[in-house]
């Protein structure tokens, strides 16, 4: 049984082959409308969340497949105490894949374990979003045509923001990528990020604080918001939510191709008037969400039924 837990569950050629098929469903949606007749997505949502569930209902819907689920943990028999591991064993009787969002770090891996259909996190903690770093990767590769030679710039809350994790994670394989990690002191990305991933692997970075003096170099500039439900007091959120806000003037200062990505939700973080920028990618990144979505649930429900035939016939 294949489980997606983190980006890079998949090799390199494995997420092509992945952007591949996203790319052909983008194109021609029809010939995937029935793909999942017959099937059902169990969406397991212990945090809030609305492009995430709403993209993986879409995906699945638009398979022709059916979806069921909750929306929060005080919607389910979590509030009442079960665990993660009992929900999994329960949702692996009624559906045959489940995407699941939890606050605490590992628990999709925890679910993973015990569960007898693929699991797939959709976001645990400040750990991981792999599904997010699919979505930014393909997005990547169909609006620029290859992933490398980029300087990519994260900007925000690169401490506590896993789809800032994710990304970094999976970008590190590609050749020539260079990072600017644009950031206050208190929010700069984890030491296991930047010694483990960053270091180890020779990835050329730069830590600064000034966005204004990061915008002429990137092809990239990946914004973030400074997520609330992550600080343990008000008063050091207020302090940092507005430190950074991309508007006209700091878009004057871009090159004229460079790609404007942010996983959402915004809140102030991206002033409305950069929507009508050619170079504000971040809703159309919304849209390669479902199709690269659809293309997982094509792939792990595939490998599902393989394992199955080969059990059935051992």
């Amino acid at each position: 049984m294949r489980h997606l837990m983190s980006p890079m569950d998949f090799s390199v050629e494995e997420l092509e082959d992945l952007m591949n098929l996203a790319e052909d469903i983008r194109i021609h949606p029809d010939n995937y409308s029935h793909v999942c007749d017959g099937r059902t997505l169990a969406t397991c949502f212990y945090e809030p969340s609305t492009r995430t569930r709403l993209s993986f209902e879409a995906a699945m819907i638009n398979l022709g497949g059916d979806v069921l689920g909750f929306a929060s943990a005080d919607s389910s028999s979590a509030a009442k105490g079960e665990s993660v591991s009992d929900t999994i064993r329960v949702i692996s009787s009624y559906a045959d894949i489940c995407a699941m969002r939890h606050p605490k770090e590992g628990a999709p891996l925890v679910a993973s374990s015990r569960s007898k259909i693929p699991v797939i996190n959709a976001g645990d903690g400040g750990h991981q979003h792999p599904t997010q770093t699919l979505t930014d990767l393909f997005t990547i590769r169909s609006l620029r045509g290859e992933i490398e030679n980029l300087t990519i710039g994260l900007c925000g809350d690169l401490k506590f923001g896993r789809t800032v994790h994710s990304l970094i994670n999976a970008l590190v394989r590609y050749p020539k990528i260079k990072f600017m990690l644009i950031s206050p002191p208190e929010l700069r990305v984890p030491s296991y990020i930047r010694d483990d991933v960053l270091t180890k692997n020779g990835i050329e970075f730069e830590e600064l604080k000034s966005l204004d003096d990061a915008m002429p170099h990137l092809d990239i500039l990946y914004m973030t918001r400074v997520q609330r439900e992550r600080f343990f007091n008000e008063e050091d959120y207020v302090r940092m939510k507005d430190f950074y806000i991309l508007n006209k003037a700091k878009m004057e200062l871009a090159k004229k191709d460079m790609m404007v990505l942010h996983p959402l939700p915004r809140v102030n973080e991206i002033s409305v008037e950069v929507d009508d920028d050619p170079r504000a990618m971040y809703f159309t990144q919304a849209q390669y969400g479902v199709y690269i979505r659809m293309a997982l649930i094509m792939t792990l429900l595939k490998e599902a039924d393989r394992d199955k035939g080969g059990a059935e016939h051992a």
